[in-house]
């Protein structure tokens, strides 16, 4: 696939009938607003509608290539506005895309005189587009607690998106991981909110760049999934979800606030319905929460189908105009259909008959308008990949490599079994071992991610990483259970544990490389939390053996293993990391490098016993085991923010510069942070509060800064946080943020100390 042609339909498009094309010039919001009092009403619907590129082409010998029927009909009959997704979806190389959407975008000129907007899901890198840079998932970067990864991530994925001809992603994902079950835990960064804020915006700047107008090196983003849809009642892919509405001001509204007050070209909206209503028609949230509050003027997309699925699936609506109607009068700007073109018919009679206003339609269009100004399409609607030299480039790779050590997790380590001496035979066993599919998970190269393993065979899996780090002649493999590829996501081949086994009397430590395949989306749902029994069995017929046993897990969501935990000396969470995973892991291994990840979300321990760390006090019911000394009362694998590293780090000397403080005031919060051990290291420094007395049930405490540092071994340094008072406030259950008098508990480490918040 990596010399794609395309077949002479696509050439013709390029002939002089484009030759006399005039592309409309708007370069101020004075630009776009007489522009689009100029277009007639059937512009303005197709500049609101997206379809996939599969609508506007076929297939010949296993190639996709564009219709010209097709794309008369749609781009200049129908004048759509957007299209998006990769055909198939299958990965492409630049030259593919470069050759595709410029032939889109002289469609597009030539119908209405306004480029066509192309947008792809770059989730954890050029995700489409072969040959370019993967990193770890999101998930992983909020294990860093580092937003200088996501930073130098989010530029190089725009980068390399331009360098495919593409201006728009739909990214970053800032829904929250609130409950394990759900299938979609890895695609943002983690269960909570301020994490998820700090990283979006941001990834925002690194996509789009400092300025208000994107460059051609950046991209314009799409923030997903506008809101609450990560906490499902039913822990399933777009279903309804149902929390108070003080909690979704304060903490699921958050993160977008945050990524719309830092640019953000658009939002999509969430899937599912909340409290009864899909989000789709909530015109409270969409325009009243997030266009009217916060004075955002960017533009808001339909997830995939979701016109259709307001009465299809919600029930909300009696037919398709209906729903179109419901979803336009809400707030929604753009419909990603993706197939029917129906939907700009429908629009235009509802229009006619005085449903939906022009006023209305206007707005959208403005916004729309507005977001491709913004990123310079009417200035120059192509790139070209020739421009872009360090497209798939080593120093990309690289930063790639250093954002996955970072990322990974040190969960146990007795008896200081890691790191692993050189010359010890080793025994690399599981499902997991020899697959870039499991480390790269889905959104990579493909929609499931099932073809991670050929479009990456330039990569190294675990298996490859250990063979060149700790030589071939010191690696044994012998899988045990292996997945199988061509069922579903979980679907595992009849297992040869026996043959673990024999191998592992021939080893002296175990790599066992356990967790999950890759899935995206609704394939991804379970039934059963657990980690697959024939994974556990493995682990526990090898520990039989007595060789130490190094658990290594790789998933997209946390996997109960509890039965299994005990019976192994180290465990390390390694998430999702990337192409780049494998190498990471080995030297992480080996000691060149040092842990310094952190959960990004709550480990649990049993099935019926899920929580988050921010839960309120009275929900407390057991014993947590954790770094914390708040003597909270829920029993869970590994809490948020727990992690291990090969130095120690002492706290000390934690102080406020005012012991008492109002409503306006800032506090400066400083802690020592020493390296007590003897090798380098960096640090996660957690700033957390608790509410010790409020009129609703407070929180056990809540994170409200963070700060990355690294020590040299007897290095000690000052780290301060600057908190706004406002931080300490709360949604109320009447919807408004109070901040009440009385005491705060501040704590960093094990060190604590207690300020009063006096009548405002």
């Amino acid at each position: 696939m990596e010399k794609l042609l395309l077949t002479v339909c696509l050439a013709m498009v390029h002939c002089a009938v484009f030759a006399d094309q005039k592309a409309v010039k708007l370069r101020t919001e004075q630009d776009i607003i007489a522009h689009v009092a100029k277009m007639t009403l059937e512009e303005k619907v197709g500049q609101m509608t997206e379809l996939v590129i599969d609508v506007i082409g076929h297939w010949e010998k296993g190639n996709f290539v564009l219709d010209n029927d097709k794309l008369e009909r749609a781009l200049i009959k129908y004048k759509v506005g957007s299209i998006l997704n990769a055909p198939g979806p299958v990965a492409q190389t630049p030259e593919y895309w470069y050759k595709t959407i410029s032939t889109i975008n002289e469609y597009s000129i030539r119908g209405c005189g306004i480029p066509c907007v192309y947008g792809l899901d770059q989730n954890h890198g050029t995700t489409y587009t072969l040959g370019g840079t993967l990193f770890p998932q999101n998930i992983n970067l909020g294990a860093s607690f580092n937003p200088e990864l996501a930073l130098k991530a989010a530029t190089i994925t725009a980068y390399e998106t331009r360098a495919s001809n593409c201006p728009w992603t739909y990214s970053p994902t800032v829904d929250l991981s609130r409950d394990p079950r759900w299938p979609r835990v890895w695609e943002n960064f983690g269960e909570d909110c301020l994490v998820n804020a700090v990283m979006g915006k941001t990834m925002i700047e690194g996509f789009q760049g400092k300025e208000k107008n994107i460059d051609r090196y950046h991209i314009g983003t799409s923030v997903k999934h506008f809101m609450a849809y990560g906490i499902a009642r039913t822990g399933k892919d777009r279903t309804p979800s149902y929390l108070p509405e003080f909690e979704l001001r304060e903490k699921h509204f958050a993160p977008f606030k945050a990524c719309v007050e830092a640019g953000a070209t658009s939002v999509m909206v969430n899937s599912g319905s909340v409290n009864g209503i899909p989000m789709h028609i909530n015109a409270k949230y969409l325009t009243q929460w997030l266009k009217e509050e916060t004075g955002w003027d960017g533009m808001l997309v339909t997830d995939w189908a979701d016109i259709d699925n307001l009465w299809k699936r919600e029930m909300v609506a009696a037919n398709k105009k209906d729903a179109i109607c419901m979803a336009i009068n809400a707030g929604i700007d753009m419909t990603m259909e993706p197939y029917d073109l129906s939907f700009c018919d429908l629009l235009v009679e509802l229009v006619r008959e005085g449903r939906v206003s022009m006023e209305r339609i206007d707005d959208a269009v403005r916004r729309v308008l507005r977001m491709k100004m913004r990123m310079g399409l009417f200035e120059q609607p192509d790139t070209n990949p020739k421009d872009y030299p360090e497209f798939g480039s080593a120093a990309h790779r690289k930063a790639a490599l250093d954002a996955a050590v970072e990322t990974m997790v040190l969960l146990k380590n007795q008896n200081n079994t890691l790191p692993l001496q050189q010359g010890k035979n080793i025994l690399v066993t599981g499902p997991n071992a020899n697959s870039m599919r499991c480390l790269n998970g889905g959104w990579s190269y493909t929609w499931q991610g099932k073809d991670a393993d050929k479009n990456a065979s330039d990569k190294n899996t675990i298996l490859e990483a250990m063979q060149q780090r700790f030589g071939k002649d010191n690696i044994i493999y012998e899988a045990g259970v292996t997945y199988n590829n061509d069922g579903q996501y979980w679907e595992e081949n009849e297992p040869e544990i026996a043959k673990a086994v024999a191998a592992a009397l021939k080893a002296d430590i175990i790599l066992a490389c356990v967790g999950e395949n890759s899935y995206t989306e609704t394939p991804g749902n379970l039934d059963n939390l657990a980690l697959s029994a024939n994974q556990r069995q493995l682990v526990k017929e090898l520990a039989a053996t007595g060789k130490p046993i190094i658990l290594i897990i790789n998933g997209g969501r946390p996997r109960l293993i509890s039965d299994i935990e005990p019976l192994v000396s180290a465990v390390v969470d390694i998430l999702l990391p990337g192409n780049e995973g494998g190498d990471a892991l080995a030297r992480l291994l080996a000691g060149d490098e040092n842990f310094s990840g952190r959960m990004p979300y709550t480990y649990p321990r049993h099935s019926a016993s899920l929580t988050t760390y921010d839960y309120r006090v009275s929900e407390e019911t057991g014993i947590m085991e954790g770094v914390y000394d708040y003597n909270a009362q829920v029993n869970v694998q590994w809490p948020f923010g727990y992690g291990l590293s090969y130095t120690t780090f002492a706290y000390s000397n934690l102080r406020v510069d005012k012991s008492e403080f109002r409503n306006g005031d800032i506090l400066t919060v400083n802690v020592d942070v020493k390296n007590t051990g003897n090798r380098i290291g960096k640090e996660s420094v957690l700033l957390f509060s608790r509410d010790m007395v409020a009129s609703i049930v407070p929180e056990s405490r809540r994170l409200r800064a963070f700060q990355k540092i690294e020590l040299k071994p007897g290095q000690q340094q000052t780290v301060t946080f600057r908190l706004p008072a406002s931080d300490l406030a709360f949604v109320g259950i009447d919807g408004k943020w109070h901040l009440e008098p009385g005491a705060f508990k501040l704590q960093i480490g094990n060190q604590h100390c207690t300020v009063t918040c006096l009548a405002s």
